[in-house]
């Protein structure tokens, strides 16, 4: 049996797959914001669900919102900034008493994708995960693409680009946790729209729960999502420029707004080279 665990921002979630690839046990708790021992705690308890769940011990691999530095062994770059500068996967390893595989999430989206999911068979594929955080991951031929230091993929510190007098003003409002101004997770994470709804409208919602405005007709939770829209655009356009993948794929919370795949790739037409963007649907 195989266990996966999700380590996210805002959750940690688990799943066991069998040796056929069937899922056999799910499940999602909180994850404990600025308590290191309590992150390894409750990836612990989720491995033991799953256990007792299936009555099968597994193999352990986790996805984190950063990476493991080829030269030091540590996590470096997570926006779960509790976890930089920390041995990791050692340390989990440890608590489970037995050996962990550690991955960038984006990395594993971007394989996961291009071995079965929505992105099967393509040669090139840039995988976005805009959640708690922004980050990214390049899959050549079904493997990760990782560089020389690790970090291959990381966009989402990089500034957005072509910014309006209205960003130019965020950007120096609302700094990066990497200690930079300006980065594209500012922008268009989930936590950059519910920030960018809040200058807004003076009122601190949900990503979820703004998008539920916006069924509503509600005119200033679209503002929002049509300035996010705009902002994704543009940044995923330097993707294309740079990149040209055959497939652009979404993860994260924002991922689940239907209404991205249709008007995204319409406006990257403005700003891709060859004002062409082919559009594969949801």
């Amino acid at each position: 049996m195989r266990i996966g665990i999700d380590l996210g921002g805002t959750k940690t979630e688990v799943i066991a797959l069998d040796d056929a690839g069937e899922q056999r046990f799910r499940h999602r708790l909180p994850t404990p914001r600025e308590d290191y021992q309590q992150t390894i705690e409750t990836i612990a308890a989720l491995v033991d669900m799953a256990e007792q769940a299936t009555g099968q011990t597994g193999s352990v691999g986790i996805g984190i919102p950063g990476s493991l530095s080829p030269y030091t062994g540590v996590v470096k770059n997570a926006n779960s900034t509790w976890l930089n500068g920390q041995p990791f996967d050692n340390d989990v390893s440890r608590r489970l008493k037995r050996e962990v595989r550690l991955a960038n999430d984006a990395n594993c989206l971007a394989v996961s994708e291009a071995v079965d999911g929505a992105a099967a068979g393509a040669q090139t594929v840039f995988a976005v995960i805009i959640g708690t955080g922004c980050g990214a991951g390049v899959a050549l031929n079904g493997r990760a693409h990782i560089g020389g230091n690790g970090t291959a993929g990381e966009w989402g510190h990089n500034p957005l680009p072509w910014m309006d007098d209205d960003e130019l003003r965020y950007r120096e409002e609302i700094p990066c946790y990497c200690g930079k101004q300006g980065c594209i997770e500012t922008f268009i994470s989930g936590t950059g729209f519910a920030t960018d709804y809040q200058r807004l409208s003076g009122k601190a919602l949900k990503g979820d729960e703004i998008i539920r405005l916006v069924d509503a007709q509600d005119a200033v939770a679209e503002l929002a999502l049509s300035r996010y829209e705009l902002r994704l655009a543009k940044a995923l356009s330097h993707v294309v420029n740079i990149l040209d993948p055959d497939v652009i794929v979404l993860g994260g919370g924002m991922s689940n707004v239907e209404r991205l795949y249709k008007t995204v790739p319409s406006l990257m037409k403005s700003f891709v080279f060859w004002r062409r963007v082919r559009d594969a649907g949801a």
